[in-house]
């Protein structure tokens, strides 16, 4: 699909005459649709003939497969690929064909078998694997619904509790676990899978060992009305957790008419509702954010000249805070030698301490043993001045966010470093250049910003100047990798994609409470959309210090566009500072629960004055619209800047910035993908109305005006010559 090298299958049928039908289309042998008719031919050929008794089913190079290929998906969406008409795999290829076969087959899975590659291991009559290889439906992840089978066997072969937490969660199991469930049939290392499978194909042909086809097994299906129960259960778990998502509720209804009208009639109401859901705005959105987020570590003109990382094994942290202490985290947790350096010993006996709980937090939960603990705790080390700095590889700045005193503190790294190490900092919104001014090596200066809490967050700005050389990014990106984050390569600038991008978030939010708007209702509607919380909650979590020196940093440098209440000052002053305070936008009580609080009006009422605005009806009843696009469109104004500047390489990697830093919901696809859905036109009118009734807050920016004079998109490339990067 796509590629020059089709994928395809082969067989080869052994002495004792089993046909092992082995999966090739590397990397991850996907079931593209040539490999899925090569597989029906094949089958027919073992069929057909006289010298084979049974089949094995494997896939090349340790991996089963890792399911339907996906870039399949946007060819069929668009009509550029003819699609399998409804029912064609799941029913004349998997039931028809493989399960319905007169000769045994046995599914070898080793690596994976996930999605589709599941589905065609579970029409098999027997499934073998390795411990370790990883199991799972993970299509609801993507918009969709298993379609090759999967909602009808996986719950006849583990049971319906179990089937519906691995659909609707997405996550895989291991084959130790699959062998305790009912998955597998039996567990064995790599070496012995294929032989193990053979013997087990001819095992089943001489009836030693049981014949089974899974669609029609009842043994672990509850009675109607049980299944019922569990049913509704689930749905309403999904109508509170995934309020605005179809698909889940989709997947549940045609599970449900395998129980209650048979399972040969529910494969073709899974065909049909897989086909549907393929066309679906959620589905499309899903599948551009599964793409963008593997392309964020493609930079042109620094992962396209064939530089290799550099090894990277000691890395030093400046700064035990929240911050420091979370990056710390992070890097032993993917075994980096780490060294952290505070000002004192009260301060550095704290951050050690928060590394700590942060590992001990994982032991409570059993993500990991004591024994790893005491490993990961090992490779920590804390100090109070730069002697051990003479042979670190990195260092990552995360003091506070202070000009001089960062300044001061490159100066210093350049004297204790060696020249190879790589010199980072944490900064989320001051200049790179300011803070590199007093150093001879801005080649090897860099932005590493980490999202609080940072062992938790999944996204990277990795910053780089003009003077940033390409061998560092290179070195960073791979550092990304192995702590398991999303990295986005970005220009240097104020608040860089992801802060610069939502700082209108909470400014417009303020605009539209001074005008009137409940500050409860905006974060309900926010919420609503899909963000995990709105703009109030969110000052109140991040606290007033940090809103109000972030936002300093935005009226600083562009003051034409930013929106000056003083409604969080003036609460600050009031001894409010948020959550840590118990007090802020809401009142929280000792477990973090947040209360709405009848006294900000007084504060509201205030900043109103101040800001000479008055109250006005139309905003105190605003409709849910209409809070969503004043809240969000303003946010598309940036991001479109932040694009045309040069300061991303590519819109989807905004897309990705917003859902991973910010939480933007992935289902929209991103800020540029979900404002393309509503068409560049539609959102530079209503800024253009905003901005003649409210002022230069609303103002589209010209590259956001030229877009919409040609009905382009907004994430259409911007034509060479305008990077800053």
């Amino acid at each position: 699909m796509g590629s020059k090298n089709k994928g395809r299958t082969m067989m080869d049928v052994g002495a004792d005459g089993v046909a092992v039908i082995t999966i090739i289309n590397p990397p991850i042998n996907s079931l593209s649709l040539d490999v899925l008719q090569s597989l029906k031919e094949s089958y027919d050929e073992a069929l057909r003939r006289d010298d084979v008794k049974a089949i094995v089913v494997a896939g090349a190079n340790g991996k089963f497969s890792g399911g339907f290929d996906i870039t399949a998906f946007g060819g069929i969406q668009e009509g550029k690929v003819a699609q399998p008409k409804p029912g064609y795999i799941s029913v004349e290829v998997l039931t028809d064909t493989l399960e319905a076969a007169r000769k045994p087959s046995v599914a070898a899975i080793d690596g994976l078998a996930l999605g589709g590659g599941l589905e065609v291991a579970m029409a098999c009559h027997a499934r073998i694997s390795t411990p370790t290889a990883q199991l799972g439906l993970p299509e609801l992840q993507l918009g969709i619904i298993p379609g090759f089978g999967g909602t009808q066997r996986l719950p006849r072969l583990v049971g319906l509790t179990k089937s519906l937490e691995m659909m609707l969660t997405s996550k895989p199991v291991k084959g130790e676990e699959a062998l305790g469930l009912g998955l597998v049939d039996a567990v064995v290392s790599s070496h012995e899978l294929v032989n193990t499978a053979r013997r087990w194909a001819l095992d089943i042909l001489a009836r030693r060992k049981p014949w089974v086809a899974s669609l029609y097994k009842t043994d672990k299906i509850e009675s109607l009305g049980e299944a019922r129960e569990i049913l509704n259960f689930a749905r309403a778990q999904v109508r509170k957790q995934a309020p605005n998502l179809k698909h889940p509720l989709v997947c549940i209804d045609v599970i449900e008419e395998g129980i209650v009208a048979g399972p040969k009639a529910a494969l073709w109401k899974e065909a049909e509702a897989f086909q549907g859901l393929l066309k679906s705005d959620t589905c499309k959105s899903l599948i551009h954010i599964f793409f963008a987020q593997r392309g964020t570590s493609k930079v042109p003109g620094i992962t396209d000249r064939g530089l290799v990382p550099r090894q990277v094994k000691k890395v030093a942290i400046l700064g035990g805070g929240l911050m420091g202490s979370g990056i710390a985290t992070a890097l032993i947790l993917s075994n980096y030698t780490v060294i952290l350096k505070e000002v004192n010993e009260k301060f550095l006996e704290a951050g050690l301490g928060r590394v700590k709980s942060n590992l001990q937090s994982r032991v409570k939960k059993g993500k990991m043993t004591q024994d790893k603990f005491e490993k990961t705790i090992s490779l920590l080390r804390g100090v109070l001045d730069y002697e051990s700095f003479r042979d670190v590889d990195m260092v990552i700045e995360a003091v506070i966010e202070n000009v001089s005193l960062k300044q001061q503190i490159f100066a210093d790294l350049e004297k204790y470093c060696p020249p190879h190490c790589i010199l980072a900092s944490n900064t989320s919104t001051i200049d790179l250049k300011l803070i590199a001014e007093r150093t001879k090596s801005q080649d090897r200066i860099v932005g590493a910003h980490f999202f609080s809490p940072a062992h938790v967050m999944p996204l990277l700005e990795i910053v780089r100047t003009k003077q940033t050389s390409p061998q560092i990014i290179v070195d960073l990106l791979n550092v990304g990798k192995k702590i398991k984050k999303t990295p986005i390569v970005v220009g240097n600038c104020t608040g860089f994609a992801v802060n610069r991008m939502f700082f209108p978030y909470t400014q417009a939010g303020l605009f539209l409470v001074e005008r009137g708007t409940d500050v409860y209702q905006i974060d309900r509607v926010i919420t609503k959309f899909g963000m995990p919380m709105g703009p109030f909650r969110l000052a109140d979590l991040v606290g007033f210090g940090v809103a109000i020196a972030t936002g300093m940093q935005f009226v600083e440098n562009f003051p034409e566009r930013t929106y000056k209440s003083m409604l969080i000052p003036i609460m600050q002053e009031d001894k409010r500072a948020g959550e840590t305070s118990r007090r802020g936008f809401y009142l929280y009580d000792n477990k973090r629960k947040a209360s709405p609080d009848p006294k900000l009006k007084m504060y509201i009422e205030k900043s109103r004055s101040i800001s000479g605005v008055t109250v006005d009806p139309k905003f105190v009843k605003l409709s849910e619209k209409d809070i969503v696009e004043m809240i969000f469109f303003p946010v598309v104004n940036e991001a479109c800047r932040v694009f045309a500047e040069g300061i991303a390489v590519k819109a989807a990697d905004l897309d990705i910035a917003a859902v991973m830093g910010m939480g933007f919901p992935p289902y929209r696809g991103g800020i540029m993908f979900w404002a393309d859905s509503l068409g560049s036109k539609y959102i530079y009118s209503r800024l253009e109305k905003w901005s003649k009734m409210y002022g230069e807050f609303f103002k589209p920016c010209v590259f956001l005006a030229e877009r919409a004079a040609k009905g382009a998109p907004l994430s259409a490339p911007v034509e060479l010559g305008k990077s800053r990067l």
